[in-house]
């Protein structure tokens, strides 16, 4: 399960401040994969990252006592002038694995990700595809209790695709996800829930369809 409670983000501009959500309320049940809809600019990406622990509201909290993996296919959060091995081993380093499950785990994601020569590049002269997979890859060798998926269908060439949709249907049946996508289909295929956002305020919905419905309505 997860709780956010009375949660309150925005952002400063030059003409003051944006509020993105305000005081919002809302549980996660336990087990249950969640789509997220919403306008462009709604939230949607920047629930992930509060939810994810790579953000923080003005005021409330997220609770919870379940493994949350940072947003997959996030293109921010490493460092631009390490490798991509670099930035992996920093990550399992930080999670606390001992040397041979670090190893191991890099054997993983190079092979994974797909990236070849450039996993001892710098993430400096990666393209957006390459720090997608490279960050798809690095969420794949963790058991996690929900995966926060953020366009998983922009991740890589059609075959990595495929690669990526049979690896997170393995996860699915021993964890959650939380999903952002521009694909409806995608978001019915993965989750059984819906939250929609909408002017600050997030509504939850039992099915995937009808959160699916509501947010058509606001776009017709």
């Amino acid at each position: 399960m997860i709780e956010i409670i009375n949660l309150t983000k925005s952002y400063g501009g030059k003409h003051g401040r944006h509020y993105v959500f305000r005081n919002v309320n809302v549980t996660f049940p336990e087990g249950k994969s969640i789509g997220i809809v919403g306008r462009n600019g709604a939230g949607k990406t920047t629930l992930l990252r509060m939810l994810g622990g790579i953000d923080f509201p003005d005021s409330g909290e997220v609770r919870t006592k379940k493994t949350i993996s940072w947003p997959v296919a996030l293109r921010g959060g490493y460092h631009a002038q390490l490798t991509g091995r670099e930035n992996a081993t920093f990550v399992f380093r930080v999670f606390g694995l001992d040397e041979d499950a670090i190893q191991e785990r890099l054997e993983f994601v190079k092979d994974f990700s797909e990236l070849g020569e450039y996993f001892e590049m710098p993430l400096q002269t990666y393209s957006s595809g390459m720090h997608s997979r490279l960050g798809f890859a690095m969420s794949m060798a963790f058991e996690f209790d929900y995966y926060l998926i953020d366009e998983i269908t922009a991740v890589g060439d059609r075959f990595f695709k495929r690669k990526s949709r049979k690896a997170l249907t393995e996860k699915r049946e021993k964890a959650a996800v939380i999903m952002v996508s521009h694909s409806l289909g995608s978001l019915a295929d993965y989750c059984e829930m819906g939250l929609m956002i909408e002017n600050q305020e997030v509504r939850l919905f039992d099915k995937i369809e009808d959160a699916i419905s509501a947010y058509e309505k606001l776009e017709n």
